[in-house]
């Protein structure tokens, strides 16, 4: 039996779907004998690349074709090709044709295979009125020198021969091959949606005479991301599992996919703030053998959804009973924890493919999701602070000044309002039904800003090293140059129990001294993105007297090898300490 993905390959430009802005330029081409030497094909996979290739090649070699300039025969468009005859059927099955040769890239990229390639080329056609065809999939794994061993065949290619080069990554031809695109023309494939690919599959199975749920539709074609291949060989999976009929149900179970009403349970779930249900929800799961990455993939789904419900929209790729509950539950959750779960789903794909405990993973993010409640909006925390403590608190509990923190809350105000934060030891604190959340003080260089974080890992010499690169890149790419060159220049010391951050010049500098002194909330704010546990930020000042007056004017080998052991300890924490202990030196 052949697969539906072989058997309903398109054998004509008119037949390949959504592609109209390719297939139709391709066969006007041919139409007007304006063809092209060279042509390169991108897209995502299963859009369409290999099979346009493949028509037009038939096109250009079918023994039937009608030319513009010749009256149609048999009723067909002019640059269609037949698809019935010897040429067009051995070139459409992918068998053996003296004129239509394709070529798999990936195991053969070298430069070796591409001289072949390009000697092969220099042959005639099999007839005056055919083309030689070469169809090269996945182009992107070709090397750099067999691009620059095709380079001039393609620049001066023979009569009558055309390349097709197909690729999912065009970026890293750009990147090996620069002068390659020049020559070629190239077309941009479209990713199919939804819509098409349900009504494709609708097409298909009525010629084989299979009956389908137009839920289970739905989901297959969710499922293709975009493939109409994939969508395909999809269904066949489905039809593997049953006795020729496809319901919901048996794609729900042949595909992996995790049920509708799994996740509007789930929703309910962090609704109510259940985290405690989470666990033997998720063990439910793997129970079932769901594949968790394709759970994460639906729980983005199910989220934006709601949001989109949420915002006043529809949700309109979901089944008319998912789209009822959510449209049940449209004001148990708040727009902006909507947003803020997808963006951290999104942030969690790298890591979440990477890890070797996937379970745990998706525990504690759902974990999360049920206790939103307990996080404080900062926008609330900011009003709190610049208003003496007045504002509302959020996110569970009001904000409020703590006891005597009235006169405190006032003082720091002025000082603000004043042109900087007072100097005098003031300080304010937030609270909330909880507790206090966030402090801030003002002493000389030491500053303790910031709302307290559940997520993060707690702050180490280590860690904070290898962010701080980093943590420069985001300051300098805030327009803050001085601030930037300061923190390149200095590293994280010592950071005590009590969350004292220190931080060290390389060097003593009073312009980074002051710009590290005087952005040290900002500082702060960024590390408590990434850490908790960093209360306060001190800057380490080196004792003048012991710096020698006068440096030198030319660059000798002592200050070097200085540098290259002060690189070394900014790298290398461990390190750092023990040449601080044991003074040691750099030995060639």
């Amino acid at each position: 039996m052949i697969a539906l993905a072989r058997k309903y390959r398109p054998k004509k430009f008119s037949e390949v779907a959504v592609q109209d802005h390719v297939s139709n330029t391709l066969k006007r081409a041919i139409a007007t004998k304006r063809i092209a030497h060279g042509y390169l094909l991108s897209g995502p996979r299963g859009v369409g690349k290999t099979t346009l290739a493949r028509v037009l090649a038939m096109a250009l070699n079918c023994e039937r074709r009608v030319e513009i300039d010749a009256s149609a025969a048999g009723g067909r468009e002019a640059g269609e090709p037949c698809g019935e005859c010897g040429s067009c059927t051995r070139i459409w099955a992918g068998s053996a044709s003296l004129d239509v040769v394709e070529i798999d890239a990936a195991s053969n990229r070298g430069v070796d295979d591409a001289r072949d390639l390009r000697e092969r080329a220099m042959y005639a056609p099999s007839g005056d009125d055919r083309y030689k065809v070469y169809i090269v999939d996945e182009a992107h794994m070709l090397t750099r020198e067999a691009w620059n061993a095709l380079l001039k065949i393609l620049e001066e290619p023979p009569p009558r021969v055309v390349f097709v080069f197909a690729t999912t990554e065009p970026q890293k031809i750009a990147q090996s091959a620069a002068p390659v695109l020049s020559r070629l023309q190239r077309f941009d494939f479209k990713r199919i949606g939804p819509a098409e690919v349900r009504a494709r599959l609708e097409t298909v199975l009525r010629q084989e005479k299979v009956k389908a749920e137009p839920e289970a539709l739905a989901m297959i074609a969710r499922a293709a991301d975009g493939s109409m291949r994939d969508a395909l060989s999809l269904t066949d999976q489905v039809l593997a599992m049953g006795d020729g009929t496809i319901t919901a149900a048996r794609a729900r179970d042949a595909l992996g996919l995790v049920p509708e009403d799994e996740y509007v349970q789930l929703l309910d779930m962090i609704a109510d703030r259940r985290a405690g249900d989470v666990f033997p929800f998720v063990g439910r799961l793997a129970d079932a053998g769901v594949d968790f990455g394709q759970f994460l993939a639906g729980l983005g789904e199910i989220l934006r959804a709601q949001l989109s419900v949420a915002l006043g929209g529809d949700a309109v790729e979901l089944s008319d009973h998912a789209r009822k509950e959510l449209l049940a539950r449209k004001d148990r959750l708040a727009p902006a924890d909507l947003l803020r779960m997808l963006n951290v789903i999104g942030e969690m794909e790298i890591r979440f493919k990477r890890s070797g405990q996937q379970q745990l993973l998706v525990e504690t993010l759902l974990v999360r999701f049920a206790l939103l409640d307990r996080t404080v909006s900062l926008e609330n925390v900011l009003q709190a602070l610049g208003g003496g403590g007045g504002g509302t608190g959020g996110g569970g509990g009001g904000g409020r000044s703590s006891s005597g923190g009235g006169e405190n809350s006032r003082t720091f105000a002025e000082g603000t309002r004043s042109g900087g934060p007072s100097r005098a030891g003031t300080s304010t604190k937030i609270t909330t039904s909880a507790g206090p959340v966030a402090t801030s003080l003002v002493h000389d260089a030491v500053v303790d800003a910031g709302v307290s974080r559940e997520a993060g890992p707690f702050a180490d010499i280590a860690a904070l090293t290898g962010k701080w690169d980093e943590l420069v890149s985001r300051v300098r790419a805030s327009g803050k140059a001085l601030l930037a060159a300061a923190l390149e220049a200095s590293s994280p010391a010592t950071i005590t129990a009590k969350g004292d951050l220190t931080i060290k010049l390389d060097e003593p500098n009073d312009f980074h001294a002051k710009a590290i002194e005087q952005s040290a909330a900002e500082i702060l704010e960024i590390l408590g993105e990434w850490f908790k546990g960093i209360d306060r930020i001190g800057l380490h000042r080196h004792d003048a007297a012991k710096q020698p007056a006068d440096k030198p004017k030319r660059v000798t080998d002592e200050m070097v090898k200085s540098e290259r052991l002060n690189t070394l300890r900014r790298k290398d924490p461990v390190l750092d300490s023990a040449i601080e202990v044991l003074d040691l030196e750099i030995s060639e």
